[in-house]
């Protein structure tokens, strides 16, 4: 079951429901699919231990347990979530999540990956130098707009930082790498998710309005 809402910066993103403590549905923290949960009491020589429950996923038939008292999950550890563009495609959204999987045990290692991700992500987007910096710089050079490549440049610039280390620790202000999520999300959506909505609807027009179009930009050229 997919859940979609409008993200408070403009794009798509499949709707993250955090575990909560005796909630029927949420996403999984351990198969990260939205998904119905059973809740069990846990019980010790024949008394039950009222402290904790332990919940199972119907997808991924793993286990969760609870603190009833602080009403948290105590295992696996609740981690950062922070869901990826619909559109981002699967190769990319892989180590996206895998980076969101580690942000909270190591901001270094996630932003490592996450300019993984990006580098992976250029061809698809119209440059493929092998480079990053250059590729970015080809984008540029062909009317890039100032604000993707400031967000193009940010996970780069941190995602070098993090792998040699030079003016910013990450452990100490992983706030920075957690802004590399967003980062992603909206140069998919600025370079995939808008062309790929404009064409949509630009398919459905008339046959003849758009051979019409056809015609007259062939003449321009």
């Amino acid at each position: 079951m997919i859940k979609k809402y409008k993200h408070d910066k403009g794009y798509i993103v499949s709707k993250y429901y955090p575990p909560e403590l005796e909630t029927e549905q949420f996403h999984c923290p351990h198969c990260n699919v939205y998904a119905k949960q059973i809740w069990l009491s846990l019980a010790s020589n024949g008394y039950i231990i009222k402290t904790h429950r332990l919940c199972t996923c119907t997808h991924c038939n793993k286990t969760s347990i609870w603190n009833v008292d602080k009403k948290i999950m105590v295992d696996p550890v609740m981690t950062t979530n922070i869901p990826p563009h619909l559109d981002m495609p699967e190769e990319i959204q892989a180590l996206y999540m895998e980076a969101l999987s580690v942000i909270d045990l190591s901001p270094r290692a996630s932003s490592a990956l996450l300019r993984l991700a990006l580098q992976n992500l250029m061809p698809l987007i119209g440059a493929n130098t092998g480079k990053l910096d250059k590729d970015i710089a080809k984008l540029v050079a062909e009317g890039l707009q100032e604000e993707i490549q400031q967000a193009l440049d940010y996970c780069r610039v941190i995602g070098n930082n993090a792998v040699h280390p030079n003016e910013l620790n990450l452990d100490d202000t992983p706030e920075i790498a957690h802004a590399m999520f967003e980062m992603i999300n909206f140069i998919v959506e600025e370079k995939i998710a808008k062309p790929k909505r404009v064409k949509a609807l630009f398919e459905k027009l008339p046959t003849g309005a758009k051979e019409a179009i056809d015609k007259r930009d062939k003449k321009s050229t």
